[in-house]
């Protein structure tokens, strides 16, 4: 079928849209660290610092542990480029390139501004969220959180 508008007006069109972020993804590693009767984490709170070059910084991760200075991000397997379940839409391939590269530096970015900033930083998969390959990702979070502040057990945040 056919599209009734011009590309220009499509792309105004889909301009206005505006997406709830990654709802399914958050609320299984929400329910995930509620399960562990891990607590202290808030989701989508903004964490500031300085830059490498000493200008200021503003990152949104998907979850923050503020008192033990840690964060998590939970990418998605389609937008941040998942070597094992990342597609490469066929249709306008020179635009979800870029989309793609400019998702991949700003994940570089924030991640390096975070550390130098001394956040520990964690990125993981929606993928690692699987019932399969969930042991996997407890151990990894157990080991940070064994290596923060506090034991990984009975902490209220």
């Amino acid at each position: 079928m056919a599209d009734i508008y011009t590309r220009a007006q499509r792309s105004a069109l889909m301009a206005r849209v505006r997406g709830r972020g990654n709802a399914t993804t958050e609320g299984a590693m929400a329910t995930l660290l509620r399960a562990q009767g891990w607590s202290g984490w808030r989701r989508q709170q903004v964490v500031c610092g300085r830059d490498a070059r000493g200008g200021p910084f503003r990152v949104r991760p998907d979850f923050v542990f503020r008192r033990r200075r840690i964060v998590v991000f939970v990418d998605g397997c389609f937008w941040h480029g998942c070597p094992r379940h990342g597609t490469k839409p066929k249709g306008n391939a020179a635009f979800w390139r870029a989309k793609f590269r400019r998702n991949l530096e700003r994940d570089r970015r924030d991640t390096r501004n975070l550390r130098r900033a001394g956040w520990k930083v964690v990125r993981m998969w929606e993928h690692e969220l699987r019932a399969k390959a969930r042991p996997r990702l407890l151990a990894k979070l157990h080991r940070l959180f064994a290596s923060a502040r506090k034991s990984p057990t009975g902490w209220s945040g």
